[in-house]
């Protein structure tokens, strides 16, 4: 029973880590509640009134999300300083209120601050959050000068009250979130390898259902390995480490995602193309049972189990899992493999690889292992962890050119919040004299994390969405609760408390549970009415309009010209990797792979992003969404492919049994000129010529297969042959010409 217990334990920890990598969604909940629970505790039981409580509330939400800042340290000072700085904004405010004039114009110069201020980094952005949000606080609760006093009060114990919670209640450390993200790994490659298992035993009709999971589970993993790669300097002691864990989590995605396409590819008539794993909605190949005797698929079924056991395996070292583990390795070694098809035989080495990836990944993470049941197999497979682990070495990486003047983001988004709150005020005063701010507020928040014209229109279509749908609920909140201050208060925390959990995955729903949050607010302020949330709605309409008209016409940054700028980055970032990797394959010297392939997946997530607009479903663009969700699945099967060379790069130094071969620095070097050659393109240069075409890189080397005994080239020419044919196909949406073939 207790094995039991402990086990539906883990089985819960681990879906929730994996649905919410290092328990960031949590953590902001639970700070934040708790921040303003105690807040209201400590405040009521001093005898301050609804309105106090109700600012009370508000600033420790605040003090407690604006703080961006990783280490605790860092934080404290953020919050000391972020006091001082909330009680002038308040006191303006309250000083401001009744000179329209003057407290108008302040408000538009703090919103223009507020944004510049990003540019000073994490605690600028925290700080400029803070003196909008109080700002915007004194006008909710139409604070006075005679008020003052009070409201200093209740505005001191929710920051001392949010620090006490950040540091004291639900602590977090840059080593303990690491932990978690990479407890969260785990289990999404566990998700993921249980996705591979029913791709395996899917009928005809369940084919494309399966493969959807598979491509869902490997955009989560690659999801987590970059969350990882942006806290690996905070939560690890030395750099030589990062290097390790960032390595080590590079080549167990790899593997685990290889896995999937070489299963793919053994149930299909033909070999399965890369991209078929990213590009959404693409249908599955024809498939098949899979090939050869009905053994080889049990005994993959049953490895399939072992390899997620494996993977998810936490605490002591036992025989069953050291024997699992080994049987595994073995399939490393070609005698090992079972009787089968040459497409079936490269899934089971395709397993093997995965295996031996788990384990350095749990070598890394970890720490030593027991050695006392290896078996050759595995004992090799730690050799070669060993020897990779003794080559890491950090090298210094060059910091980007920053823009200047106008044409920075951060100026370039100040000057333009500032003119669209400036529309919104005048505006939203002619809707009401009492609620204009809510216009402002909608204006500044569409602002937030978004670059070009298409962004902020999404943004602020799903803002305003949300708080149709929040209207209504707040008005049936508002029947239930009546008059009950108690019961509206916790229902407040329950709602702030979903709104900050669910606002990474939708911001239509945290925009729903605000607007649900501000109607019972109203309630407890007793200024609820229907024309009070109707006139929320149309301010929020009004706000969202004014973002859109003011990024359109104020130095704006179309959604066109702002996807070219990242697409160009993106190519730029492949093509480094594609020419380094390739470089050290050919025998060049050691270069920084890592890096260069992580600087390549924060790229192509930045397009990603980008690209939203575009590929929105209400879109009336049809082929261009169609497009763009194409590009950005190429560029996807490029940059899997470039990592995978990157990491087989990174192993040459250490199998000295193992040559380079000088050859493919020459056959790849139509794929990098390629890749030049779109990149001038989308740039709007029109003399880079076309994208060349020609024999496949195999004939290029010009080999009958005997030649590669012993060289890289085996390992990576699959890589470097799809590569080439993902970097051609981008030429056809993209619009740069092809040539024809030499013959």
């Amino acid at each position: 029973m207790k094995a039991a217990g402990r086990s539906g334990r883990t089985r819960l920890r681990d879906h929730l880590a994996a649905s919410d990598p290092g328990l960031l969604r949590l953590t902001a909940g639970l700070r934040t509640v708790g921040a303003i629970a105690l807040t209201l505790a400590v405040l009521a039981s001093l005898g301050f009134g609804v309105t106090r409580l109700v600012t009370g509330a508000m600033t420790a939400m605040v003090a407690t999300f604006a703080i961006r800042e990783r280490q605790r340290g860092a934080q404290a000072v953020t919050l000391a300083v972020g006091l001082p700085v909330a009680l002038v904004s308040v006191s303006l405010g309250a000083v401001l209120s009744e000179r329209t004039v003057v407290g108008d114009a302040f408000f538009v110069v703090l919103i223009f601050s507020a944004v510049y201020g990003r540019r000073f980094g994490d605690r600028g952005t925290g700080l400029g959050l803070i003196g909008f949000q109080v700002y915007f606080v004194s006008l909710f609760v139409g604070a006075s000068a005679a008020q003052l006093p009070g409201l200093w009060a209740a505005m001191t114990v929710a920051f001392a009250s949010s620090a006490l919670v950040r540091f004291a209640v639900v602590p977090v450390t840059p080593a303990g979130l690491l932990q978690r993200l990479r407890q969260a790994f785990r289990a999404r490659l566990a998700q993921l390898v249980s996705a591979q298992l029913a791709l395996l035993d899917a009928g005809p009709g369940e084919v494309d259902k399966a493969l959807e999971e598979v491509r869902e589970g490997n955009a989560r993993l690659h999801e987590t390995a970059l969350m990882i790669q942006t806290r690996l300097e905070e939560g690890t002691p030395d750099e030589s480490t990062a290097r390790l864990v960032q390595r080590r989590i590079a080549d167990a995605e790899i593997a685990a995602e290889r896995l999937g396409l070489l299963l793919l590819s053994a149930r299909s008539a033909e070999r399965a193309d890369t991209l078929t794993l990213h590009l959404p909605g693409a249908p599955a190949p024809e498939v098949g049972r899979l090939p050869g005797p009905e053994e080889a698929t049990d005994r993959l079924r049953r490895d399939l189990l072992a390899l997620r056991a494996l993977v998810l395996w936490t605490g002591a070292a036992g025989t069953a899992v050291a024997r699992m583990r080994n049987r595994l390795l073995a399939y490393r070694d070609e005698e090992n493999l079972p009787p089968a098809s040459p497409a079936v035989q490269d899934v089971f080495r395709a397993v093997g690889e995965t295996a031996r990836a788990v384990m350095g990944l749990r070598v890394a993470l970890d720490g030593p292992q027991d050695e006392s049941d290896d078996s050759p197999a595995t004992a090799m497979s730690r050799e070669e962890l060993d020897a990779e682990d003794a080559a890491i070495a950090g090298e210094e990486t060059e910091e980007a050119e920053a823009r200047t003047g106008l044409q920075r983001p951060t100026t370039r988004a100040a000057v333009q919040v500032a003119v669209g709150s400036t529309l919104a005020i005048v505006g939203g005063e002619l809707l009401s004299t009492d609620r204009w701010y809510w216009a402002v507020l909608t204006c500044w928040i569409v602002f937030i994390n978004t670059a070009s014209t298409g962004e902020i229109l999404v943004k602020g279509y799903r803002r305003l969405l949300g708080t149709v749908f929040g209207v209504a609920a707040g008005i049936a909140l508002a029947a239930v609760v009546g008059g009950h201050t108690l019961a509206a208060f916790l229902l407040v925390l329950v709602l702030i408390f979903l709104m900050f959990y669910t606002a990474p995955l939708s911001y239509t729903l945290m925009s729903f549970f605000v607007t649900a949050m501000l109607g019972l607010l109203y309630t407890l302020l007793h200024t609820y009415s229907w024309e009070v949330l109707v006139l929320r709605l149309e301010e929020t309409a009004l706000g969202a309009a004014c973002g859109v008209v003011a990024a359109a016409l104020v130095l704006p940054v179309n959604t066109d010209r702002r996807t070219n700028e990242l697409l160009v980055t993106v190519l730029e970032r492949l093509g480094e990797v594609t020419e380094a990797a390739v470089g050290q394959l050919s025998g060049g010297p050691a270069d920084d792979l890592l890096d260069k392939a992580r600087e390549l997946d924060q790229a192509l997530g930045d397009l990603r992003s980008a690209t939203q607009p575009l590929t929105h479903p209400v879109t009336p663009l049809r082929a261009r969404r169609t497009n763009a969700r194409y590009v950005v699945a190429l560029l996807e099967t490029c940059a899997y492919h470039a990592r995978s060379l990157a990491a087989t790069a990174e192993l040459l130094p250490t199998h000295p049994s193992i040559a380079a071969d000088p050859r493919l620095r020459g056959a790849a070097g139509r794929t990098v000129r390629n890749i030049k050659a779109i990149a001038a393109r989308v740039e709007g240069g029109d003399d880079s010529g076309p994208v060349g075409t020609g024999p496949s890189i195999a004939s290029l080397l010009g080999d009958d297969g005997t030649a590669r005994y012993g060289r890289i080239t085996g390992r990576v020419l699959r890589h470097l042959e799809r590569l080439d044919e993902a970097v051609v196909g981008l030429a056809r949406p993209l619009h740069v010409p092809v040539s024809a073939p030499d013959r």
